[in-house]
């Protein structure tokens, strides 16, 4: 394209106007290796990937539990508009993420391979604040994840729990803790790279029970007793408008990302190109899955599908709408995805406190490393159990933090970089199609993020720490 110039092996500074060689590099040399020291980037995020195994990390990334959401987001927007927002996010983030595969391409190519979202924004974009300002952004979203999918994978145990022992005394918070102490010891496979397999496993069981699922709620639909099917919006035009923002929040953030270049950072190097390929195996799981969920769902319950497709399929009053062997089945395969997937998203967190804690001099399982690095993960992860416990009302929170993170980490920040980067023409389609996605969904974004605090704080009354019950 216009403006690409990886061949040089001089840069510009956008805060200084100066070039800049490969040395001063963030995330490495030019042969890809981490600059000495980095244990954060030689342990954690180990460049020795395929763009298979990069595809298997960004499919477990985007790929999970919130595609059961999807029927709910139709439901806010009707099936014209919404199967077109589907749609065009899809392509938005598809489009997004592949411009900044080619930032970290077009820097490698000039020497300076890039491992760290943080550092790539701050070389590009030139501003100090601004590496600080990904850090907490990104944080925030790693943490809530791993928080939410704890809390959800111990809803996951206490249903099982409940249709074995209706009158058992166990509690959320203990089922919490189960799956606290089983992500800790997962938590210790020293890197990205290690979970390539468990993240395979991660996109077998996306499939499996998005099938079973998406059957179960056609099967609902079908039956003598289903429920009225209504698809109608709401009546006013205040909650019609709160309802479709809504919607494209709940989009924007089951199409999250946040950690393309921690994933790109795993590929063995040169990693130009590779992404491109992930990022095509990653987008045919979530056709597969995204439009399968979306469409079932939203077919079978209309207008009065809950905030998930699973809690459709079990009523609060009334017989189960699917078989229960279908359903525990199904609760058994989204458990074991959402350990993966908090693995994945604690990564970054792990980076941090390996970079800050490892000495890279030593062994990866010396004592010198291996003592802080137990210690640490086992920490967060009981850190990240004990607010789940404690807030089991964090899916609306996520809401908030979805629209205010993933929004400028996927949607904005990639074009921004793009054309400060790679300079396309300011008359060239690329350049103006950039500026338009830029400004569209930095609005979508902050009104996204009023809709997800309305709806935070009319579910507030529903509020109360340690609840023994999930608040969805």
């Amino acid at each position: 394209m216009a403006g690409h110039t990886g061949a040089s092996p001089f840069l510009v500074s956008p805060s200084t106007g100066r070039a800049m060689t490969p040395s001063a590099s963030y995330g490495g040399g030019e042969d890809g290796k981490p600059a000495a020291g980095d244990a954060g980037a030689a342990f954690v995020l180990e460049s020795k990937g395929t763009w298979w195994h990069a595809g298997f990390h960004l499919t477990t990334a985007m790929v999970g539990p919130t595609v059961l959401t999807l029927p709910y987001a139709l439901r806010g927007m009707g099936w014209a508009l919404g199967l077109a927002a589907l749609t065009a996010v899809a392509a938005v983030t598809f489009y997004t993420y592949y411009l900044m595969s080619r930032v970290l391409d077009h820097r490698e190519a000039a020497g300076r391979r890039h491992i760290r979202f943080r550092e790539l924004a701050a070389d590009v974009l030139g501003s100090g604040w601004v590496f600080y300002a990904v850090v907490t952004v990104q944080t925030a979203i790693n943490a809530g994840i791993t928080i939410g999918s704890i809390l959800i994978a111990g809803n996951c145990l206490q249903i099982m729990y409940e249709s074995l022992a209706p009158n058992g005394t166990l509690k959320l918070y203990h089922f919490i803790i189960i799956v606290a102490v089983v992500l800790s010891l997962f938590s210790q496979m020293p890197s990205f790279h290690s979970l390539r397999y468990i993240n395979l496993g991660s996109l077998v069981l996306a499939f499996g029970y998005t099938i079973l699922i998406s059957g179960a709620c056609i099967r609902a639909g079908m039956m003598s007793n289903a429920p009225v099917k209504d698809y109608s919006l709401s009546p006013s035009k205040s909650g019609k408008m709160y309802d479709a923002f809504l919607s494209i929040s709940i989009l924007a953030t089951v199409f999250g990302n946040g950690i393309l270049p921690e994933i790109q950072a795993t590929l063995a190097p040169p990693a130009a190109g590779k992404m491109v390929k992930a990022l095509v195996l990653c987008y045919t799981v979530v056709f597969f899955t995204f439009y399968l969920s979306a469409i079932s769902g939203y077919w079978a319950f209309g207008n009065k599908v809950q905030s998930n497709a699973l809690q459709s399929l079990m009523p609060d009053s009334g017989p189960s709408l699917a078989p229960t062997w279908l359903l525990g089945l199904a609760v058994v395969l989204v458990l074991l995805q959402l350990l993966a997937i908090a693995l994945v998203y604690s990564q970054v967190a792990y980076e941090i406190m390996e970079k800050g804690s490892a000495d890279a001099g030593h062994g990866r399982f010396s004592w010198r490393n291996l003592a802080p690095r137990v210690a640490l993960r086992t920490l967060y992860v009981a850190a990240c159990a004990f607010v789940a416990a404690a807030l089991p009302f964090f899916g609306d929170i996520v809401g908030v933090v979805g629209a205010l993170g993933f929004i400028p980490l996927d949607f904005v920040l990639p074009v921004v970089m793009y054309n400060m980067a790679l300079a396309p023409p300011k008359r060239s389609a690329v350049y103006v199609i950039n500026v338009a996605i830029m400004a569209l969904f930095t609005g979508v974004g902050i009104i996204g993020a009023i809709a997800s605090v309305r709806k935070l704080v009319l579910d507030a009354g529903q509020f109360k720490l340690f609840s023994d019950h999930v608040i969805s």
